[in-house]
């Protein structure tokens, strides 16, 4: 007999990146009374890694609960990121409605409309949150109308564009039901909550079945199972068997050692908890996403949708150059593959293969910030290694053709740098589909249908085009037609010419030939990129060079040699900048760029083989 569960509510926050989800969920903590009176509490308290607070993105899911008068509220934080999607798009199954948080003056945009596909595909009710309405140039009114437009785009059912709008700031910590009317707390979207998204529903009587949605790490218990409670119930000590709808095969018997639930932002140990409980499970190492816990009577696995697959690929290997293992604590191959493997716990948009060397391995992900974000957790960890250029990954349609990933993307840029931007995608087989105008006229909207790896490498030329005053979005719009080949790197690389230190004489007659990424003292070796020139082809230069000293005084001689400070790279600068014979490499403490065959003769001979 299926019940509805009332003091509870299951309800995930999904958005378009920086439209304010994470400090809605701060609001919401704050005004529950989760925090006691003058507690110091960081701002985006939910974004707990170091690289989530450096970059003020939101990279991982989160699970936090409030309680509201006599109801448990539990909200999901997702990422906004195009390239995290996967996380957003498995955590949906844990939930019976969205708040989607959409900028008073931005608007909808293009991760609005891919979290809102996937929401309304589940069939679950929106609640569209306007936030930014103290933004000096808010327009809600027609954003109010462009949401609408998108629920119609996609296919909403009457029910659905029946939802209800609130008008909010989450800076401020007000909300309100409507646009002209201020409010002054968060109540009117906790009363929203309450009302509109429905209470989790199940059998209360029937068999075990809890679907594991993410899977959280510790390195203390391991791998802890997050999921709903569908059906039953589930307590310590229960002896369970872990199913999955894809591997019918699969069917594990574990013991439930440790259960817990949210309350606010910790985990509360419980005996046993009910239908609609978002729970936590430790103590089962074979434990996976997508897998169901089911009673050993009763094994029926709840489905589960398949992930949207990967876009790109990069090669991970073995630091082989003449500077490797002096950085790194872990540096074999061995501790690379299994750090690479221990990823895949937790990501599942992540792919890693080995491949016929045992020194590389192929890792794919969702796009450039995906990759760049393991790549920089597992420096900090202390890993050195060396990664390759991304490349997209192709397929073939059913006529034997070549396919590649395209993306569409949306660019905001002000009118005088619009005809700059449409020339640079133009070179990089991008298709100008729509142009309009936004904020009165200043500013210019793109929409451009672009093949993914025309956009490799192009943030960067992006913002100095724009001068920094660009934005740009992109979202994965399927498989087309290879659209031909693309010229990514118009400038040559400065390379150095031999080992050693860099003295300030050598780098002053090198910086003549065109952009230093290094400083003086800084080591070198043969083959290592230590600049861009401003010529197409490569130019080797001698940057340890020493100045030949004579007994012969001139009143010139003494003179201070002027150095121009060097460009250095970020991480995904430097990502953006290597070319396919170049490979990063990345330690603890530097990133050094390399050409893949380190010495003059053999580089010349593969060039010319080519």
């Amino acid at each position: 007999m299926r019940q509805k569960r009332e003091d509870v509510r299951n309800v995930a926050i999904i958005a378009h990146v920086d439209h304010g989800k994470t400090t809605l969920v701060d609001e919401l903590l704050k005004q529950s009374g989760v925090f006691r009176e003058g507690q110091e509490v960081a701002e985006r308290v939910m974004d707990s890694n170091d690289i989530e607070r450096e970059r003020g993105i939101t990279i991982l899911s989160k699970n936090t609960a409030v309680m509201y008068k006599n109801t448990k509220i539990n909200i999901i934080d997702t990422p906004g990121h195009a390239d995290f999607g996967g996380e957003v798009e498995r955590v949906l199954k844990m939930v019976n409605g969205v708040i989607l948080v959409v900028d008073a003056f931005e608007g909808a945009m293009p991760q609005t409309k891919f979290v809102l596909r996937k929401a309304l595909e589940l069939k679950l009710p929106v609640i569209v949150c306007i936030n930014k309405i103290d933004r000096p140039e808010a327009r809600p009114d027609e954003v109010v109308d462009e949401v609408l437009e998108l629920f119609l785009e996609l296919d909403a059912d009457d029910s659905q564009l029946d939802c209800p709008f609130v008008f909010a700031s989450a800076k401020a910590g007000i909300a309100s039901m409507d646009c002209g009317a201020p409010g002054t707390s968060m109540e009117p979207l906790f009363e929203t909550i309450v009302n509109y998204i429905p209470a989790p529903e199940g059998d209360p009587d029937a068999g075990t079945q809890v679907l594991i949605s993410t899977i959280d790490y510790n390195e203390y218990v391991g791998r802890i199972g997050v999921g709903k409670v569908d059906n039953g119930s589930i307590r310590v000590n229960q002896e369970v068997v872990i199913c999955n709808h894809h591997e019918p095969d699969k069917q594990i018997k574990v013991k439930v050692s440790k259960l817990y639930e949210f309350d606010g932002l910790n985990k509360v140990e419980v005996k046993e908890a009910g239908i609609g409980s978002i729970v936590a499970i430790s103590g089962i190492a074979d434990i996976h996403i997508g897998d169901t816990l089911c009673s050993p009577d009763n094994v029926v696995p709840i489905p589960f949708q398949k992930i949207s697959e990967p876009t790109i690929a990069m090669q991970f290997m073995v630091n082989d150059s003449p500077l490797a293992g002096q950085e790194g604590k872990y540096v074999t191959s061995r501790h690379i593959r299994d750090r690479l493997f221990r990823e895949l716990n937790t990501d599942v948009s992540l792919r890693v293969e080995e491949t016929e060397t045992t020194e590389c391995f192929k890792v794919s992900g969702r796009g450039e910030l995906h990759l760049s974000v393991l790549i920089e957790n597992m420096r900090r960890e202390g890993y050195e290694f060396a990664v390759s250029k991304a490349e997209v990954l192709y397929h073939t349609d059913e006529n034997g053709k070549r396919t590649e990933p395209m993306e569409l993307a949306y660019i905001d840029v002000p009118n005088e740098f619009a005809g700059a931007v449409i020339e640079k995608l133009g070179q990089r087989k991008g298709e100008l589909r729509n142009m309009g105008t936004l904020s009165g006229g200043t500013y210019t909207r793109l929409e451009f249908s672009i093949p993914a790896r025309g956009l490799i490498g192009y943030r960067g030329e992006f913002l100095t085009d724009t001068k920094g005053n660009g934005i740009m979005n992109t979202v994965f719009d399927g498989y087309a037609p290879y659209k031909g080949d693309i010229q990514y790197r118009k400038q040559g690389s400065l390379i150095a010419f031999e080992a050693g230190e860099a003295v300030t004489y050598g780098l002053y007659n090198a910086q003549e030939r065109g952009d230093l990424f290094i400083s003086p003292g800084e080591k070198v070796y043969a083959g290592m990129v230590i600049g861009q020139t401003g010529k197409s082809e490569d130019i080797e230069v001698n940057v340890c060079k020493k100045k030949q000293l004579t007994n012969t005084r001139s009143s010139s001689a003494d003179e201070a040699l002027r150095l121009t400070p060097p460009r250095i790279l970020s991480l995904e600068q430097a990502l953006d900048f290597i070319d396919t014979d170049e490979l990063l490499e990345v330690t603890p403490t530097h990133l050094r760029i390399r050409k893949k065959i380190l010495d003059p003769l053999m580089r010349k001979r593969a060039s010319m083989r080519k």
